[in-house]
């Protein structure tokens, strides 16, 4: 089967096929055994969700294991990389690379299509776990699984539901955040707690690093409870969440992603740390010739900083930007200064402040 083929089989098979081949797929977590296992059906879809499937893999492989990972749900392939070639979604091909079945990976546009359900209810899945999966799930997806979905989400709700919870905390200056394990309802993010971890966030983490820790952290905790959730206690034993202390966090703007330096330093830094990965943050400076006194606009991405926290000591005027201690130095709002360690022009790679400032070579720069 070429690769277009194969993509396109990553859809929903009629009830009878996945009836037929689930009983023969080749898969980490489908080899016969004297007992059936109860059937797990993993949603999730970017690079962190292959991190909770990685654990659900190996669970299941356990002596002592009562689950098998019967079918994944995931994004349709779409164009990435710069040949915008068709591809999968980082999940399904973690899942293909480790032997799982492709006609027991669903991509479905919407999780609500007619189709995709009925392959879906002939399964039988016993629970539904979701894991940045990326697509609303109706009422008639959630009556299926007969004890329920659980979520990973990446906050300690009620705080941060919604579609960026640990980029708004990040961007919040939040020095604890979490992980909770929670029942999916048709409210958003809004289902009874399972269990939750805290952990401490260092103010210089970004937002990739900071999701991969969760999430994994996520991961372990889901194995711990999955003994619960599937003996149906962990619905008994979770616990309401209190609407009136809920945030929310919603899906980041593009347009979002522009600096403006009349605020403080301290809240810049942490939207180029929420920011980072996607969009990252830009910035136009204003570019002088010592000579002529020409200008110009620079436009550049921000992407790493410190906030020093202390108010503005720089020599020159109170617009210029300077560099010290490895650092491009720019006067922002209550006359505090932002840190830019790393810095990249378009089409260009990522530099150091050190070699982009030597690079200027006879200009000033001043903040736009």
């Amino acid at each position: 089967m070429n690769s277009s083929m194969m993509l396109r089989r990553f859809c929903c098979f009629s009830a009878n096929a996945i009836s037929s081949s689930s009983s023969s797929s080749a898969s980490p977590s489908s080899s016969l055994s004297p007992t059936r296992k109860k059937p797990l059906v993993f949603l999730g879809s970017p690079q962190v969700s292959a991190i909770v499937l990685d654990a659900l893999f190996n669970a299941s492989l356990a002596p002592d294991s009562s689950f098998e990972v019967a079918a994944i749900v995931t994004q349709p392939p779409a164009r990435r990389d710069r040949g915008r070639k068709l591809m999968p979604s980082p999940v399904a091909q973690y899942a293909i690379d480790n032997g799982f079945s492709p006609e027991l990976i669903f991509t479905p546009v919407r999780a609500g299509e007619e189709a995709f359900l009925s392959s879906l209810k002939a399964l039988q899945p016993e629970i539904c776990i979701t894991a940045a999966y990326g697509n609303i799930l109706p009422r008639k997806f959630l009556n299926i699984p007969q004890l329920g979905t659980v979520n990973i989400h990446p906050s300690l709700l009620p705080q941060y539901r919604g579609a960026a919870p640990v980029q708004r905390a990040l961007q919040d200056g939040v020095n604890e955040t979490g992980v909770s394990l929670a029942f999916t309802v048709r409210a958003l993010d809004a289902g009874p707690v399972i269990a939750t971890e805290r952990i401490k966030v260092d103010d210089q983490i970004k937002a990739p690093d900071l999701l991969n820790i969760l999430f994994s952290k996520g991961s372990t905790l889901l194995v711990q409870e999955l003994p619960s959730i599937l003996n149906g206690s962990a619905m008994e034993k979770a616990h309401p969440q209190d609407d009136m202390k809920a945030t929310l966090a919603p899906k980041i703007n593009p347009e979002e992603s522009w600096l403006c330096f009349d605020v403080e330093a301290p809240v810049l830094h942490n939207k180029v740390r929420a920011f980072a990965g996607w969009p990252g943050t830009r910035a136009k400076l204003f570019m002088f010739d010592k000579k002529t006194s020409n200008h110009s606009v620079l436009e550049l991405k921000i992407i790493t900083t410190r906030a020093s926290g202390q108010t503005k000591t720089s020599a020159g005027g109170a617009d210029d930007v300077s560099f010290r201690n490895n650092a491009l130095i720019i006067p922002c709002g209550g006359r505090t200064e932002l840190e830019v360690l790393e810095v990249q022009l378009p089409g260009k790679k990522v530099v150091s402040a050190g070699a982009f400032w030597n690079g200027l070579r006879g200009h000033l720069l001043k903040k736009s």
